[in-house]
């Protein structure tokens, strides 16, 4: 860490060119070292960066710096060094409670907004929807964000992802209810149904070795693996949302890349029609969803 902070430049441009070079196993090297500098200067937009590539920096914030750099090299992801990830366009504060919001999961935004264009009534009426397994509450909160007259639960097993979402629902200014709880335990003994049903639910296999590298590493393995080569939970969300689910409502799920075929097997057997699946901007299989008849 002394060798670091001895060796880190003191202008803007040449600091973050210089923490770049570091992070060599990092596939975002030069973005990573900006997303950190910009935290130690307390900015938001690259563009400052741009704009002001002379500028000094002060020796509390070369230190600073230096620090969040040594925690990068040390493999820690970069939203849970500056506590913060982008999803749909808004900042949700990030912790090692859940997952990081991924720009794949904005698929399962997408997926819902392209099937309320094909209902006309869902583009009226409050449509209620939940999100289950919401974790920061990204996937809710963006669609609170695009349709602010809707009614939007989330549920999250774990209480400190629980608190997590309700933060950035608070300050985001996004009404949404959030319940702590298991799936659909939260609304058991009600009546309590939902015209849409979304999750990003656990769902890579025990063995699977990618759960040893990479970001996924400072993420709890309870949000990433299921039983069952990966489709525990997607199965018990999909048979048991046929108790909360309104006649013609929509169940959509993220999953992993090699699941389309079994998830579309399991939501036939299940009754669900209409059963689709949608491509992640990676081209890979990543969503899918049904209606219940």
């Amino acid at each position: 860490m002394a060798n670091i902070t001895q060796n880190c430049p003191n202008t803007i441009e040449l600091a973050w060119r210089w923490a770049a070079s570091l992070l060599t196993e990092s596939d975002s090297a030069q973005l990573d070292a900006q997303l950190l500098l910009l935290h130690v200067l307390k900015q938001h937009n690259r563009v400052y960066l741009l704009t002001w590539p002379d500028k000094s920096l002060t020796t509390e914030q070369i230190q600073h710096f230096c620090q969040l750099v040594d925690t990068r090299l040390h493999g820690h992801p970069i939203a849970h060094i500056i506590g913060e990830r982008e999803f749909w366009g808004l900042p949700l504060k990030v912790n090692p409670s859940t997952l990081i919001p991924r720009p794949d999961t904005e698929t399962l935004v997408e997926v819902v907004i392209n099937q309320v264009d094909q209902q006309s009534t869902w583009s009226k009426q409050p449509v209620k929807l939940v999100d289950l397994g919401t974790g920061t509450g990204a996937i809710a909160l963006a669609l609170k964000s695009e349709f602010p007259h809707w009614q939007v639960s989330a549920v999250e097993y774990n209480p400190q992802a629980a608190e997590l979402a309700r933060q950035n629902a608070l300050k985001l200014a996004l009404p949404i209810e959030i319940y702590q709880g298991s799936w659909f335990e939260p609304f058991a003994n009600t009546d309590r149904c939902f015209d849409i049903i979304v999750s990003n639910p656990p769902y890579i296999e025990q063995n699977d070795p990618h759960i040893d590298t990479g970001d996924v590493r400072f993420e709890p393995i309870s949000a990433l693996v299921a039983q069952d080569q990966g489709l525990a939970d997607i199965r018990h969300i999909a048979i048991t949302a046929l108790q909360y689910l309104n006649t013609g409502g929509l169940l959509a799920f993220e999953h992993g890349y090699t699941q389309a075929a079994a998830v579309t097997a399991l939501l036939s057997e299940l009754g669900y029609k209409n059963i689709q699946t949608v491509k992640d901007i990676a081209q890979q299989d990543r969503i899918t969803f049904a209606y219940k008849q």
